[in-house]
């Protein structure tokens, strides 16, 4: 009889898995599936399983294609399986192509004559998933906000960032989820990060990888009314609940899809825009709107600098930019009042009120 031992952490069991079950247990006649002890994994990952290792046992052993379950209880690096190794001495000891220990694991067949096995990535039967990965779905929130910047944006893109400057936007409401998305898309309210965030993912990698900024998935996942140091990545000056703009916010839609990525580079008044961020920092940490539309005032000075058409007016409006950084999308437009936005929200079938979000 050809004996067959493989290893891994095997936290939550997903079709990957089966499939290299299958494959390893192919190579012989009887299939050792081995997995670190609850006490191994605290030890060397700090962490706990998902499930008592009693129960991944038992899981494990009811698999058609699994002979035999062990729970490696070792400490060397790798080999939580060692002492059982030794002394049943497999026939192959089989790994996947991306196995961490290879070094060890080689030295420890040589021991008792086992033959090594790396078994090639073969087309996954599914989409491929990781533990990690489902840990991060499940635990990702069902719903997320959009957000709006007010003043500062471009200062978030690690190549144009600013020292002593700022990014000052706020998490905004209604919710978007996976199935309901209540707004237009590429629209300049930051749709990735929450998209990101929905998707269990942080966001902040991906955004600086398409060379745009980290401010969407940082305030996404923040909440609240956030003020920003402009830097490489997200670093919080301070923040407040948004009280100070309830029922003082609306977004007009524009007619058009914006595209950051594609004028990040644009030529724009920086100094403008610095200036921008300050001032409207300021309201922020006095919670004065006035003072805040200014900053926002001041920095759609930039945008139309850069070449933006004009907003329209909005009767009672106090101060408006587009939101983001491409030309289109959504429009912010502050009030001074609730009243007046919810009247100039009436006049205007493209528009439509938010409020900010701090969970």
């Amino acid at each position: 009889m050809k004996r067959v031992f493989i290893s891994g952490c095997y936290d939550i069991i997903h079709a990957g898995h089966i499939q290299f079950f299958e494959e390893a247990r192919a190579l012989g006649d009887h299939l050792t599936v081995s997995f670190a002890s609850e006490e191994v994994l605290w030890h060397h990952k700090q962490r706990r399983p998902s499930i008592p290792d009693e129960h991944k046992k038992a899981v494990l052993e009811g698999l058609r294609m699994v002979d035999e379950v062990i729970i490696g209880t070792d400490h060397d690096t790798g080999l939580d399986f060692k002492s059982y190794f030794l002394e049943a001495k497999p026939d192959i000891l089989a790994v996947t192509e991306d196995d961490q220990y290879e070094d060890v694991k080689r030295a420890l067949c040589k021991q008792v004559g086992a033959k090594y096995v790396v078994l090639a990535k073969t087309p996954p039967k599914f989409k491929a998933v990781s533990s990690s990965g489902i840990v991060k779905w499940v635990k990702a929130p069902t719903e997320a906000p959009l957000r709006v910047d007010f003043a500062g944006g471009w200062l978030d893109v690690p190549r144009h960032a600013r020292k002593g400057a700022f990014i000052v936007n706020c998490a905004i409401s209604p919710l978007v989820s996976l199935r309901d998305w209540d707004y237009e898309k590429q629209s300049g309210l930051g749709g990735s990060g929450a998209w990101a965030l929905l998707n269990g993912e942080n966001g902040v990698d991906a955004e600086l990888d398409l060379g745009v900024g980290w401010q969407d998935p940082a305030v996404i996942n923040e909440g609240g009314l956030c003020v920003w140091r402009s830097g490489q990545r997200p670093e919080l000056d301070f923040k407040r609940n948004g009280e100070m703009l309830d029922g003082r916010m609306a977004i007009l839609w524009t007619g058009s899809e914006h595209d950051t990525p594609g004028f990040t580079d644009n030529k724009r008044d920086y100094d403008k825009i610095e200036a921008s961020s300050k001032i409207a920092r300021e309201g922020v940490l006095n919670e004065d709107i006035v003072k805040l539309a200014e900053g926002v005032a001041l920095y759609y000075e930039a945008q139309l600098g850069e070449g933006m058409s004009k907003l329209p007016e909005i009767n009672g409006a106090i101060a408006s930019k587009y939101c983001g950084g491409g030309h289109g999308g959504y429009a912010l437009y502050l009030f001074n009042t609730p009243e007046a936005r919810d009247a100039a929200v009436g006049e205007h079938y493209a528009m439509r009120a938010i409020e900010p979000y701090c969970p």
